[in-house]
């Protein structure tokens, strides 16, 4: 980042560098114009030199004002500019010095419950008599099996086939134990994700941290014991899972091949239920969904609760939630799904709003140098309403300090996370500021340096400036009221 900020200073004061020379020629000509007054009228020249000389102190100390300014965004310029391209950098790089977020977009799709069986199927298969002759295997029949269809699958139990002689005819007979699911409908669902988000120092992408917790019940349809069988996909999108449990009717398995999920299977007497609970950890960014069913099936009872500490949209398309409840300013939001007895093919998609880091350190970047600017206008509207002397240096001194804490915070974001350090650069500046300008002026250098910082609330930094300019007026008011009747 230093080498970064380096660099931009350097183009710019190349820059700032290639106007000496127009100024130059401005100054010489304002020089020539004031030699060629001094030849025509010298005692209007000589009484414009003296009342320059008087006010010369006093222009160049709100010189100093105008070049504190020029030097507070110059540097925030820089410091934008270097934490950007910090960004980009790590966005890009082939090796990183810190963890990345293990899970993106995750994506958990609803269990399967079926009954298993095993049925057996026969066919048979009488040849022609002139068979023998034609193809003359010796009585070797068995080498025709290769050229016959086969039976393959992960769902054949049993295969038997082969050649049996009847009379004169030969008769190919085979049976196949296929294992058969009939699905069984979930007679409640209780879902619970539980979504806490990270800002990783550094400036890294952010991620959650999500704790899954599903129950489910499902019963035996047939008065008779039935095999069972409960399927439960592995999220996609997800990284690496941890603290898997599955756990059935109080009972914990651990799932040896998980290609198909993970996958529990025993004997349930007739009409009897079962309860399985299934619990993970796992990282995940952007979104988070459950997809329902892959095809339009019956919901008995499905019960879901998404608790989430940033403001959340749902996808379009996706099925709304039954309730919502949320906190604006601080974005912690509940989402509550209740579904009974309904026939969807819709999922649960949910969308968090806030901004990428990269575009919310961008707008807190831009919005610091206009901060300068409206502390320089504050402080003078409220030395004004109020009648308070206003020293040009200490004013300057306010805009350096403000300008310093705002780039203190940018470069915090190397180290700390960003909601920590530039809040932390932006109390640095108002308390410099405040220092600079005194205890009466205190009040507009608070103000300046929160106006970067609305940004960091994500999409209501609107509703907080609008505030801010409330408050602002609010507080003049009484000044302005007293110099209007003076």
């Amino acid at each position: 980042m230093v080498q970064a900020a380096l660099h931009l200073l350097t183009t710019a004061l190349g820059s700032l560098l290639s106007l000496l020379v127009p100024l130059g020629l401005l100054l010489a000509a304002l020089l020539l114009a004031l030699l060629l007054v001094g030849l025509l009228d010298r005692a209007r020249f000589t009484r414009t030199l003296d009342a320059l000389g008087r006010r010369l102190p006093a222009l160049g100390r709100w010189g100093a004002v105008a070049a504190a300014l020029g030097a507070g965004v110059l540097a925030l310029t820089v410091a934008r500019h270097a934490v950007d391209l910090r960004l980009a950098a790590q966005q890009s790089a082939r090796y990183a010095n810190a963890a990345d977020p293990d899970g993106g977009q995750t994506v958990q799709a609803a269990p399967r419950a079926a009954t298993v069986e095993d049925r057996t199927y026969t066919r048979t298969l009488t040849l022609p008599r002139d068979l023998y002759a034609r193809i003359n295997v010796q009585d070797g029949w068995e080498a025709l099996l290769p050229y016959l269809h086969g039976a393959d699958g992960a769902n054949v139990q049993d295969l038997r086939e082969g050649f049996v002689r009847q009379g004169a005819a030969l008769v190919y007979a085979r049976q196949v134990t296929l294992r058969t699911e009939q699905p069984v409908a979930l007679d409640t669902s209780a879902v619970r994700a539980d979504l806490k988000f990270v800002d990783p120092a550094g400036g890294r992408g952010t991620y959650y941290n999500a704790v899954f917790t599903g129950e489910y019940t499902f019963r035996n349809p047939s008065p008779d014991p039935a095999v069972m069988r409960f399927a439960f996909p592995l999220p996609t999108g997800s990284g690496t899972l941890s603290d898997f449990r599955l756990t059935v009717n109080g009972r914990a398995f651990r799932a040896s091949d998980l290609t198909g999920g993970s996958v529990w299977e025993g004997a349930v007497p007739g009409g009897a239920g079962v309860r399985v609970t299934v619990t993970y950890r796992n990282q995940g960014a952007r979104s988070w969904s459950y997809r329902l069913a892959g095809r339009r099936e019956p919901v008995r009872a499905f019960d879901l609760t998404v608790n989430a500490d940033r403001p959340a949209k749902v996808q379009r398309y996706a099925l709304f939630p039954t309730a919502q409840t949320g906190q604006a300013l601080t974005g912690r939001q509940t989402l509550t799904w209740r579904l009974r007895d309904v026939i969807t093919a819709q999922d649960v998609a949910v969308v968090f709003t806030q901004g990428s880091l990269r575009e919310t350190l961008g707008k807190v970047g831009f919005a610091a140098p206009a901060a300068l600017l409206l502390l320089l206008g504050l402080s003078t509207a409220w030395a004004w309403t109020r009648r308070l002397p206003l020293a040009p240096l200490g004013l300057a001194a306010a805009l350096l300090g403000l300008g310093l804490g705002f780039v203190l915070g940018s470069v915090l974001t190397a180290y700390l996370p960003p909601l920590l350090a530039l809040p932390l650069g932006g109390l640095t500046g108002a308390v410099l500021g405040a220092l600079a300008l005194g205890p009466a002026l205190r009040v507009p250098a608070l103000i300046a340096a929160a106006v970067p910082l609305a940004f960091l609330s994500g999409g209501h930094a609107g509703l907080l400036v609008t505030a801010l300019a409330l408050l602002t007026l609010v507080l003049l008011l009484p000044g302005l009221k007293r110099a209007g009747t003076a």
